[in-house]
């Protein structure tokens, strides 16, 4: 099983020993493998996700909130 780039990111989030993570298995500065907690990594993986879309949903409603047209939105965000 190999992780998502999210989990990795995840892994190395909760985990500051952690400077790598290949596949499925983290490592630590001296190339020492780290046990993590896959359900905590997954969580906090879709914690992380939720927050971008949280955020652009904001950033969104205040353009909105500012007068922008939908078509303005698109245009300054692609």
């Amino acid at each position: 099983m190999s992780l998502t780039t999210q989990q990795r990111q995840a892994v190395i989030k909760l985990y500051s020993e952690v400077i790598t993570v290949n596949g499925d298995i983290a490592y630590d500065a001296e190339g020492n493998e780290v046990a993590y907690d896959l359900q905590a990594v997954t969580a906090q993986a879709e914690a992380d996700a939720q927050a971008v879309i949280d955020t652009k949903a904001s950033a969104l409603a205040k353009l909105a909130a500012l007068g922008l047209t939908q078509d303005e939105v698109k245009a300054l965000i692609g």
